[in-house]
């Protein structure tokens, strides 16, 4: 029988697909209220390489992770869509926060980037998370990047300028995640003064056959310099992708070749290879 449209529904009565949405978002926010309630959270660890000699790691980022029921391990893409502009997305921030700092704590050779909301700038649990871990250890400050994508920030353009106006004094990094994938103006970017910025994943998977995500790179990286901003390039897949961004003055690469996020320690392995060699 042919499936009814759509428009053949009683008023007021909910689709099949809407409240098949519905009922996953409401057992994803569950999900992740859970989790954080009960402390079932990780983050995983992916590094960025340099993409120019000495070519190490220049810094690995951290992705926060929640366990299910099952203590499977969920991505961040799996709940963070249908979470980042609620009070438990900002909870998560917190979380996301408190476990970067502390891998800083007691890893003092690493860097690490942590992604946040702007919407948590305001949030007095965050803020209390990071001003203990600065008491204690200045010079962990020095050693985090905070990573806001660039639809987020222009959300709160206002109270991100100043909060990086207060936070970069202390050391701390500021990158603009996502960078070109909405309508971030020239304007902003001499407002907001990013130390970096993250070419968003769409335009550098397969770079190296696309000629519009070329163009498009190169003129991301032209913008970038204008402001002295360092440029990531982040899904980097392939060599070839990888000759092309370096070529066109990408200063780091992220991505599957040179390391899948990890919840356990990266940095631990790469000593071991070393002491090994």
């Amino acid at each position: 029988m042919r499936d009814r449209n759509l428009a053949d529904l009683p008023e007021g009565a909910e689709s099949p697909l809407n409240a098949a949405v519905t009922s996953r978002d409401t057992s994803t926010v569950q999900m992740a209220t859970e989790a954080v309630k009960h402390k079932q959270c990780k983050l995983a660890f992916q590094p960025v390489m340099q993409a120019h000699p000495p070519l190490g790691v220049a810094f690995y980022e951290g992705f926060i992770r929640v366990l299910d029921e099952t203590g499977r391990v969920i991505p961040a893409r799996e709940f963070m869509p249908q979470l980042e502009n609620t009070p438990i997305g900002r909870e998560l921030d917190c979380v996301a926060l408190e476990m970067g700092l502390r891998t800083l704590s007691r890893n003092p050779e690493i860097r690490l980037s942590i992604n946040m909301s702007a919407r948590s700038i305001g949030y007095a649990r965050w803020s209390r998370v990071l001003d203990r871990f600065l008491i204690k250890d200045a010079s962990v400050g020095e050693r985090l990047i905070l990573e806001i994508s660039e639809s987020s920030a222009m959300t709160v353009p206002e109270l991100v300028v100043d909060f990086m106006d207060r936070l970069q004094p202390r050391g701390i990094a500021f990158a603009l995640d996502d960078f070109g994938a909405s309508n971030f103006s020239f304007r902003h970017f001499r407002e907001f003064l990013f130390d970096a910025a993250k070419i968003d994943g769409q335009f550098v998977r397969g770079v190296a056959e696309n000629p519009d995500n070329q163009a498009l790179v190169r003129a991301l990286v032209a913008v970038a310099r204008e402001f002295e901003i360092l440029v990531t390039a982040e899904l980097v897949e392939t060599k070839a992708d990888a000759e092309f961004l370096v070529a066109n003055g990408v200063d780091c690469l992220q991505g599957y070749l040179f390391g899948a996020p990890t919840v356990s320690a990266p940095w631990r392995d790469e000593k071991l290879r070393k002491t090994a060699g």
